[in-house]
């Protein structure tokens, strides 16, 4: 593939990850401060939605003999640390890395001070990562496919993964349908939610 056609489809692919972002309301500070509290399930269910057709399609082209898996080592403590501080954040400002762009386009103004912060970040990063990785941080238990594990091959394993996530979803839009919670605090403003949420109470005067 050409750096051109590369750049092309890149483009394409982020025109369309965009739409469905935007489509799904997942980049509103409310859907995800939402998911944080556990007041809503919209987000889980576009992530894991994405993971089953990642899955699908990686394991499409696994199988066929188009892409080869390339596995990252497995460092525990660093994911664990890093996931806590990643999920720290995003609570507090409302955002992800992924969706602070689609704030801004939409225009809530302090996610810039989300990306410049964000910017710092991987900036400090990149200056602390030589020495983090010389801590328990940058220790890991080596490459890890839960397809060797099992002795199937990728696109089984990755098949199986998808069909499972599918049950998942199903299980939980019966239990928490994705209508209701759509376009609702959309700033993450629990007292106004809980506010609708009382106006649609009706009040029978006894007889």
């Amino acid at each position: 593939m050409s750096v051109t056609l590369a750049i092309a489809v890149g483009l394409l692919m982020g025109v369309v990850f965009g739409f469905a972002l935007e489509k799904s309301r997942v980049f509103e500070p409310g859907i995800i401060v939402g998911q944080m509290q556990m007041r809503n399930f919209i987000m889980l269910k576009v992530f894991l939605a994405a993971v089953a057709t990642g899955a699908v399609v990686l394991a499409a082209l696994n199988g066929f003999g188009y892409v080869k898996l390339a596995p990252k080592a497995a460092l525990y403590g660093a994911d664990i640390v890093g996931g806590l501080i990643l999920g720290a954040g995003i609570a507090l400002a409302g955002a992800c890395p992924g969706t602070t762009l689609a704030q801004i386009g939409a225009g809530y103004r302090d996610a810039l001070f989300t990306l410049v912060g964000g910017l710092f970040g991987a900036v400090a990063y990149s200056y602390a990562e030589p020495a983090l990785s010389k801590t328990f941080l940058g220790q890991g238990g080596g490459k890890l496919i839960f397809s060797d594990l099992a002795g199937i091959p990728y696109w089984v394993g990755a098949l199986i993964l998808a069909a499972a996530i599918v049950v998942i979803l199903v299980a939980l839009e019966s239990w928490r349908p994705w209508r209701p919670e759509l376009g609702n605090d959309v700033d993450g403003d629990i007292a106004s939610t809980l506010a609708a949420s009382a106006k649609t109470i009706h009040i029978v005067p006894a007889e």
